[in-house]
């Protein structure tokens, strides 16, 4: 896919190494997309620079949209700054997203490498707001019941499932994980990892998945069989580490 048909990411911090840093941690998972550290001020200190941030959207922004993640405050009003100087057209396709910069960054960085078109690369970036360490006990348990449930109903409808071995030595860290989100996201159907959406990478990598676990890969879906086939062949060979 070419970079012009991807959503760009920029990440603006008071700290340009933070911004940075952030572009640097994203790349791993999302060789192809375009990423962007808009931090610090012009002459390198801690602060924000509306130049620095309007650059960025103009470097991020090959026609299919820009998804801006901001670290505090005082940052989201130098983005939204930089956005009422831009033409109506390029503003049309630029969102400033409430969210965790790392977590939030890294889901957008992800889905923007699957393809993701600009509203998705935002639903994907917003996940981050809801994440598990948020929820409570009786949310969390609330919750895994209902998966247990649905796995239950599933399974007597006849949905297909696998079971896999983690084999990497870091188990199912960022790099895989984003590897089988990636994966998940180019099919249709809904496939779940341990009663997880799959292609939800803040919920894979929140299930902290180590080496030797075991991993349940599943669809309800009477299409979702080759989704699932195609998700435990990655597995198994370790997400391409091996």
């Amino acid at each position: 896919m070419a970079a012009s048909d991807r959503v760009g990411v920029v990440f603006v911090s008071h700290s340009a190494r933070i911004a940075e840093g952030l572009v640097e941690l994203a790349r791993q998972m999302a060789p192809s997309a375009t990423l962007v550290a808009a931090g610090g001020t012009d002459d390198g200190r801690i602060g924000t620079s509306f130049d620095l941030v309007s650059a960025g959207i103009v470097e991020a922004d090959a026609g299919a949209g820009v998804v801006i993640l901001c670290d505090l405050g005082s940052a989201i009003l130098t983005a939204e700054t930089a956005l009422d100087f831009l033409d109506d057209e390029t503003r049309g396709r630029v969102r400033i997203v409430d969210a965790p910069l790392v977590e939030g960054g890294v889901a957008a960085a992800v889905a923007a490498e699957a393809g993701d078109d600009l509203e998705h690369v935002v639903a994907a970036a917003e996940t981050a707001r809801g994440s598990a360490a948020g929820a409570s006990a009786t949310e969390t348990g609330a919750a895994e019941a209902s998966d247990a449930a649905s796995r239950a109903e599933a399974t007597a409808a006849g949905s297909h499932a696998r079971r896999v071995t983690l084999i990497n030595a870091d188990g199912l860290h960022a790099r895989p994980a984003a590897e089988l989100v990636k994966l998940a996201s180019t099919f249709g159907p809904r496939v779940t990892v341990n009663g997880t959406d799959a292609k939800s990478l803040l919920g894979i990598m929140s299930l902290g998945l180590t080496k030797g676990a075991t991993i349940e890969i599943a669809s309800d879906d009477p299409d979702g069989r080759e989704a699932v086939d195609a998700i435990a062949a990655l597995a198994e060979s370790g997400f391409g580490e091996h």
